[in-house]
């Protein structure tokens, strides 16, 4: 990561958590260094994927000092600190720099949410400037905040307000404002991708970096259709995008994000189960998501070569 610009795939990881659902901490060494064999750039910790609002404060801040006192250097760190609470986000936002973080993201409050474009601005710019020396990204995903205003609109409202803003993690199917918050100042600012079944309009649009929850488990899928892409192979590109679409079908078939961590279970990344309120997949679901998978060839295509040189 160059002054806060993010690139790459970047895993929004998982929380884990022992049997009795407390945090199993012991847990993410291991999950750091298989992102680092699978060559993520980076882990976007206690965000959706990772229940961070299931999450009380000082868990968050225990995820957070984890992950930083295990990452390998290559590595970046990007901690979530959205909370309906501004002044909680502030304190979240000030442990990840006292534990080094490379950056810093937030959804908006959302019980109550901003109305407006400039409450949104001004309660990101609150916290961003609690810690001004730290890279600021502003988290939109409008399906589950009900903050929808276009990011280009928000880029060029909270430009001269955040001078620590970095760019926008972009989780929405607009792939038109996408383009335009690209396209804004990519000088000075990283529009990160955030949905992985079209990740290729998003490399074809412009984008350099994205934060996904299937990249914990899927990295060698997206890391070929990339490179295909960058070589100009379109063809091998679509069909690696459309793998992932067929598995990520079957995933969401069976519980999405409580499927998510039953699939790390499943390639031996034990995460635990999810917190209320959502349910872990019983043995007979997770049967059944084993199934669906093996079908349609995952566990082989998520295969790293023999020769791949991570040792």
């Amino acid at each position: 990561m160059r002054n806060g610009m993010l690139s790459g795939l970047i895993a929004a990881s998982f929380t884990p958590f022992a049997a009795d659902g407390q945090l199993n901490l012991a847990q993410v060494p291991v999950l750091a260094a298989d992102l680092k064999r699978n060559r993520v750039s980076g882990a976007f910790i206690c965000g959706t994927t990772g229940e961070g609002n299931s999450l009380t404060t000082q868990e968050r801040q225990d995820v957070a000092s984890a992950w930083a006192a295990c990452k390998p250097a290559e590595l970046s760190l990007i901690v979530h600190v959205g909370h309906n609470s501004l002044a909680e986000s502030i304190l979240l936002a000030k442990h990840a720099v006292g534990v080094g973080a490379d950056a810093v993201a937030m959804l908006p409050p959302c019980a109550p949410r901003p109305t407006t474009l400039l409450d949104l601005v001004e309660s990101c710019a609150l916290v961003a400037a609690a810690v001004p020396n730290l890279a600021f990204y502003y988290y939109h995903m409008p399906e589950a905040t009900g903050v929808d205003f276009d990011m280009a609109d928000f880029l060029a409202m909270a430009a001269p307000r955040i001078p620590n803003l970095s760019g926008v993690k972009f989780t929405h199917e607009k792939l038109m404002d996408f383009g335009q918050a690209l396209a804004f100042d990519p000088s000075r600012y990283t529009i990160l991708h955030g949905r992985d079944q079209i990740l290729l309009a998003a490399l074809a649009i412009g984008a350099k970096g994205a934060v996904g929850s299937t990249y914990n488990y899927a990295a060698p899928i997206y890391l070929r259709l990339m490179t295909a892409f960058a070589a100009g192979d379109i063809a091998t590109a679509r069909r690696e995008q459309a793998f992932a679409v067929r598995f990520i079908e079957v995933m969401l078939r069976h519980g999405g994000l409580p499927a998510g961590k039953a699939i790390m279970r499943l390639i031996g990344l034990d995460c635990g189960g999810v917190r209320l309120p959502m349910r872990s997949l019983d043995a007979a679901a997770e049967k059944s998501l084993k199934t669906g998978l093996e079908e349609v060839g995952f566990f082989e295509a998520i295969r790293l070569p023999s020769a791949s040189g991570d040792g």
